[in-house]
């Protein structure tokens, strides 16, 4: 008897878990996405053809659509709706991730007291706590609200049942990994338990027009955990950042259909709760009377928002053969690259057999080339003990060849410097409009910028090669 030829029904097939990519062999790693371990087998669905069927709504030209259905509605927190881009969109689904204990939960609680009203109800759903450790919560942040509904659900299908039973304006799922369904195998928070949940829920939310925030864990690479075809499927991507032993909190817009993604929102967590800071550049500077060596001022974009923050910088004899570089809030790899500069270009040499220790003021995180210039007059002024003039503020990309090179927004930055108070400072050459009344020195190189200092304390340490001629 002949044997059996193998149909396309019969024959294996693998797809990717991550994000659905499909193959006729196995693969360790998946060419679409790059995860590795991610390509499963799975049967291959047999060969079907799809005829045309009844649609749901009639086509129209683009400008008979009313956009009035996707018109924002605030939430109660100004800070929130300027990285949203003017508040939440009925339908819309927001993905709020960040790490365990930077303020999620007190974040959206907050935002859903403060979001219910007669006409809007909320509903919160928490995975993670009872409900009597969300309402202790909700006494100490003072979001108390008659239209706010709280339920401890890890099914799925309890979930929709509260959606029948409350129809909300606003649901808060918190956190999308520790819901359930029971017609999927697997744990929660596996693959396949992530993607159903999020889809009935993003489902739930068109259906309705009812606004969802979904609150997602990360990874210890900081990445969202989970599927990435939650990133594709959700409206809004928000990402919660901030040292937990800072006050300040970051959310940062990862990706928005309804906005842009260049916008920040700062927040200050304190025993209240938490609250929007229009004016942060506070947290990140300290006042003085007199100036103190070692301390400069910079100016730093967070998406368009301009923030003024300190530089601090110390250096001190080295007591090992390989003198320590520690730093707090700043690129290791920039600080060793000003460092070289210094050395080579500015001709201190003072730097290299000593210990240096640099950091930023409250917490803020310095990764953007402009505050180089800021760093390199740092560095410099502890080593020559000599202190910059007051109200003096750098802005400027420092090279390997020693010059100074030209950053975006520099006029935003020096309005936001003089808003503040500062009357002096270094920007690379043309910058452009000066605020009035300020005063602005163009430096070139490096050179040009450590002029500002005392001319006789900052070359006290020369090179050895100097020495010996």
């Amino acid at each position: 008897m002949a044997a059996r030829t193998k149909t396309a029904k019969d024959r294996p097939s693998y797809r990717c878990t991550e994000c659905g990519w499909q193959t006729a062999k196995w693969l360790g790693r998946c060419p679409e996405c790059q995860a590795w371990g991610t390509v499963e087998e799975y049967g291959a669905p047999a060969a079907r053809t799809t005829t045309p069927g009844r649609v749901t709504t009639s086509a129209v030209p683009i400008g008979q659509v009313d956009g009035r259905q996707a018109t924002a509605r605030s939430t109660g927190v100004p800070e929130l709706d300027r990285v949203l881009g003017g508040g939440l969109v009925p339908g819309a689904v927001v993905l709020v991730a960040g790490e365990p204990g930077v303020g999620k939960s007190t974040l959206l609680l907050d935002v859903a007291a403060k979001s219910a009203s007669d006409e809007h109800r909320t509903l919160y759903v928490t995975g993670e706590e009872s409900a009597s450790q969300v309402r202790l919560r909700a006494d100490r942040i003072k979001a108390i609200d008659d239209h706010l509904y709280l339920a401890a659900e890890t099914d799925l299908a309890a979930v929709l049942g509260h959606l029948d039973a409350v129809k909300p304006s606003l649901l808060v799922m918190d956190s999308v990994q520790t819901v359930a369904s029971p017609e999927i195998d697997g744990a929660p928070g596996g693959m396949a338990q992530v993607r159903e949940v999020a889809g009935a829920l993003i489902r739930a939310s068109k259906e309705r027009g009812m606004s969802t925030l979904l609150v997602g864990h990360v990874t210890k690479d900081g990445a969202i955990a989970g599927p990435r075809l939650l990133e594709h499927l959700v409206d809004v991507v928000l990402h919660f950042e901030g040292d937990r032993h800072a006050r300040l909190r970051l959310v940062r817009g990862v990706k928005n259909r309804y906005g842009t993604t260049d916008e920040v929102g700062c927040f200050e967590l304190h025993d209240e709760g938490i609250t929007g800071l229009a004016d942060p550049s506070g947290l990140f500077l300290t006042r003085r009377d007199e100036p103190v060596p070692g301390t400069c001022l910079t100016v730093t974009l967070e998406g368009r928002r301009p923030l003024v923050a300190e530089v601090q910088a110390l250096t001190v004899d080295s007591q090992i053969p390989s003198p320590r570089r520690t730093t707090s809030g700043l690129e290791t790899s920039r600080v060793s690259m000003m460092l070289a500069v210094l050395e080579q270009r500015g001709r201190i040499s003072a730097l290299g057999k000593r210990d240096i220790y640099s950091a930023t003021v409250g917490g803020v995180k310095l990764s953007e080339p402009a505050a180089d210039l800021a760093i390199a007059l740092a560095l410099a002024s502890a080593a020559s003990d000599s202190p910059l003039p007051k109200n003096l503020v750098a802005i400027g990309e420092v090279g390997l060849a020693g010059e100074v090179r030209r950053v975006t927004g520099v006029q935003r930055r020096l309005a936001e410097a003089h808003r503040l108070g500062f009357t002096h400072a270094l920007v690379p050459t043309d910058p452009g409009k000066i605020p009035p009344g300020m005063k602005v020195l163009e430096v070139a190189d490096i050179g040009d910028a450590l002029r500002v200092l005392p001319r006789s304390r900052h070359r006290e340490a020369p090179r050895e090669d100097e020495e010996r001629r």
